[in-house]
């Protein structure tokens, strides 16, 4: 599928055409916990791309921005089971649930302008001690919000349309799963043809990806191209008019040509918005990013999820001994109240003093992703530190979505198009 684009052939020449929406062919990820801010997608939006925002403890962001109290009322009921390892009790309140998602989704659309559009990313392995009710609460506050379309991910969502069937805006909202495989996508499509509502658009992740990925310890055996040129050609074959977005390891404008070219309909990017200042993750994670090398970078099992996970090798949670959070948060407990980082926790055992030593296994996934300790990334964010100019301080400076959005948009020939220098602030006027 190897493809190289003429020399002055951009991202701009194309449009991404999804219903009534004609768009700039960008879409940025959807990155949690509150990693893609309204304010990153409102950007996107109006630039005439997607922008999304994610759904990853959403009554915790929810609680930070609206001054809600959805994480302490949770944390004041279930007090009782903190000393113990039986979380079979610890649920969500699914009215509150879904609150915290419309509040999250309605502040989000009332403030959209331009011709863009707005998603939210609804993951399935928040299993949430309810894995049906509260994937369902979730998607009926975001579809009574006005999100304009919903990503399926972090998991195959066999069951997720069924959970929305009955919502009025069930047929007019974009509806589209994540995939890492043409295999994950066949199984998708079949619970679709149940309830007659295919797709109206397919994510293909690729190994290179941030964060989880969907694939095993062999993801280094796999290629992008590869899969969305095979995804591509099934769907042709099959006659279904199914936008293909690729994402992950597209790091220039020249990259996302080589696909526009080759049959994708836009391309989902996110690493380089990591650090744009619209971006949620606090400045000095972003100063973090820009520092990392290739050598900093591991793809781990520590996540209680089951999925790999990329992040970099000096996140504050690789060495956290922290308590299980379940009753604050809870949003990785299975139905039956388990979680691997509980399970990995109870065995730890303790030092001389009585303290319990530093998890090796797992980590605890919400405490950390809700404090920013666990650095997620791209294959490529050893390359952050290019895409920007070094201050006299030695820190990086940050960009704005709107320069990372239009370097993605009209670059060309590989190029990387750097930020104009920040101007030092005006020194304050001596007293008179």
């Amino acid at each position: 599928m190897e493809s190289r684009p003429l020399p002055e052939d951009k991202v701009d020449n194309y449009r991404f055409r999804l219903g009534q929406f004609e768009l700039v062919p960008i879409m940025i990820g959807g990155m949690g916990v509150d990693i893609s801010t309204t304010e990153l997608a409102l950007a996107a939006a109006r630039l005439g791309g997607v922008g999304h925002i994610s759904d990853a403890m959403v009554q915790h962001v929810s609680d930070r921005k609206f001054d809600t109290h959805f994480t302490k009322a949770k944390s004041e009921k279930h007090r009782r089971t903190r000393d113990g390892f039986d979380k079979t009790t610890v649920k969500f309140d699914l009215e509150h649930l879904r609150q915290a998602q419309l509040n999250h989704v309605r502040d989000t659309m009332e403030r959209k302008r331009g011709p863009g559009a707005v998603f939210i990313n609804v993951m399935e392995k928040l299993t949430m001690g309810a894995p049906g009710d509260t994937l369902k609460a979730r998607l009926a506050g975001a579809l009574d919000g006005g999100i304009d379309g919903i990503t399926l991910s972090a998991g195959l969502h066999t069951g997720s349309l069924r959970l929305m069937e009955d919502h009025p805006r069930f047929r007019d909202v974009k509806i589209g799963p994540i995939v890492s495989s043409l295999r994950a996508l066949k199984i998708f499509l079949k619970s679709g043809a149940r309830l007659d509502r295919l797709p109206d658009y397919v994510v293909v992740e690729g190994p290179l990806a941030g964060g989880h990925l969907g694939f095993g310890e062999d993801w280094r055996q796999y290629d992008l191209r590869d899969i969305v040129a095979e995804i591509i050609a099934f769907l042709r074959e099959e006659k279904l008019d199914i936008p293909v977005i690729p994402a992950g390891g597209i790091f220039t404008g020249t990259d996302a040509v080589s696909y526009l070219r080759t049959g994708a309909a836009a391309l989902q990017l996110a690493t380089r918005f990591t650090v744009t200042e619209e971006c949620g993750l606090p400045a000095r994670v972003k100063q973090e990013y820009y520092r990392a090398t290739e050598a900093d970078i591991v793809v781990s099992g520590v996540s209680p999820t089951g999925y790999p996970i990329r992040l970099l090798t000096y996140s504050p949670c690789f060495t956290s001994n922290v308590k299980p959070q379940c009753e604050a948060f809870g949003y990785l407990l299975s139905r039956e109240g388990t979680c691997a980082y509980l399970d990995a926790y109870e065995k730890t055992p303790v030092d001389a003093k009585g303290r319990k030593l530093v998890p090796r296994e797992k980590v605890c996934l919400c405490y950390h992703f809700a404090k920013f300790n666990c650095y997620t990334c791209g294959h490529y964010v050893y390359r952050l530190k290019d895409t920007t100019r070094r201050l006299p301080d030695g820190s990086y400076q940050v960009l704005t979505t709107e320069h990372v959005f239009r370097d993605y948009q009209f670059s060309t020939g590989q190029r990387v198009a750097l930020p104009e220098a920040a101007q030092p602030a005006p020194a304050a006027l001596a007293d008179v």
